[in-house]
């Protein structure tokens, strides 16, 4: 992970380890692999309870860029609560007075195309989907909408927006 560069200093003598430390280890952090990490999944309502199904998320960060990925199987023990879902991001939102938007895919026996939103200074992210497969208007995924979820249905959400520090 890249961090905040060195302050050089009039007459320094600059050495091996110093340039590989703000250099090249620098460089090759931003083709490294992304760091894995188990974002939490809630609801405005009673809590879903992933049970057997899995719940991951990736992310790279690079200066304050955040790029993540998080991919929700829902199982045969898993419990969907009620209310709107929201999953943990890697690191808190700038607060930079708009929102970002991402993308949202639910494979649910079709494939649902949505979004995911990131609020100024949120620690989370909602997806939003059609609430049919009439309209284009969107709402929260609940346990209900656009489908009725079940086991084996996938959630995968994506996107890039610039952390709090």
């Amino acid at each position: 992970m890249t961090t905040t560069p060195r302050t050089w200093v009039v007459g320094e003598t600059v050495s091996a380890a110093m340039l590989n430390a703000e250099i090249k280890d620098q460089f090759n952090s931003m083709f490294a692999a992304w760091t894995s990490y188990t974002p939490n999944w809630t609801s405005s309502g009673t809590a879903p309870a992933l049970g057997n199904g899995t719940l991951v998320g990736r992310h790279m960060k690079i200066g304050r860029t955040v790029q993540y990925h998080i991919n929700l199987i829902t199982g045969s023990t898993t419990t969907y609560g009620t209310g709107n879902y929201s999953f943990d991001l890697p690191a808190a939102a700038a607060n930079v007075g708009s929102a970002y938007v991402g993308n949202a895919h639910l494979l649910a026996g079709t494939r649902w195309l949505g979004q995911n939103v990131i609020s100024p200074a949120a620690t989370n992210t909602s997806p939003f989907f059609p609430t049919n497969s009439t309209t284009t208007t969107a709402s929260f995924l609940q346990p209900t909408v656009p489908v009725t979820l079940a086991s084996g249905h996938q959630l995968r959400i994506t996107g890039v927006y610039e952390a709090a520090s």
